[in-house]
């Protein structure tokens, strides 16, 4: 089968966390994996990126397929139903918003800067030396270490449920395939819509 560029991405991957194990602020790199594949969804009503372009997704198949460090049992059907990934879809987002306003009232000043990491929303983790006070404003850091933190967390996660079952069990409910999908959806059906709409202004 031919290789695209594409299928290198895994590389990235391991490189976005290695960078920010040393520098916190390649952190904010990680934006990438947030808003490309909103934009494939909004724009061209596919899941490309998912399909083809995570890294991440990669990263599970190298390691549990090619390593053997997957069981490669199948991904419990739970996973995949629609209560738990939009019940998972609205946790995650939840954490992301209380993300952003610990980074507001740290730019507000009514916070100080912690420099740390925290792992499954519980533990944190001291990461000092990421990052030297005043290279950035303060909320920048900030925002870098608790989206890492988020990075971080899904990752191990993807890892465990990699080990456990098949390698890309995370994506049965990976918050960005479930929100890319609904989009997907959503942009057919307004396609539908407006092509009815068109068909019966035109009389057919």
């Amino acid at each position: 089968m031919k290789k695209h560029w594409y299928d290198y991405l895994w590389i990235w991957s391991i490189l976005y966390f290695s960078l920010g194990f040393f520098n916190i602020l390649f952190a904010w790199l990680g934006m990438l994996d947030f808003f490309l594949p909103l934009l494939f969804a909004i724009f061209g009503g596919n899941k490309f990126f998912c399909n083809h372009m995570c890294g991440r997704g990669q990263l599970y198949m190298k390691l549990g397929t090619k390593l053997k460090w997957s069981r490669n049992r199948p991904t419990p059907r739970w996973m995949y139903s629609t209560w738990f990934r939009y019940g998972f879809l609205v946790f995650f987002m939840a954490m992301f918003g209380n993300m952003v306003f610990q980074t507001y009232l740290v730019g507000a000043g009514a916070a100080s800067l912690r420099q740390a990491v925290q792992l499954f929303w519980s533990f944190r983790l001291p990461w000092h030396w990421a990052y030297s006070a005043g290279g950035v404003p303060d909320w920048v850091a900030q925002y870098s270490f608790g989206f890492y933190s988020l990075m971080l967390t899904s990752l191990l996660i993807g890892l465990v449920l990699m080990a456990l079952f098949k390698p890309r069990s995370w994506c049965a409910f990976c918050p960005m395939g479930t929100m890319t999908q609904g989009m997907c959806k959503a942009r057919l059906h307004l396609k539908e819509k407006v092509s009815g709409a068109s068909r019966a202004a035109s009389g057919e």
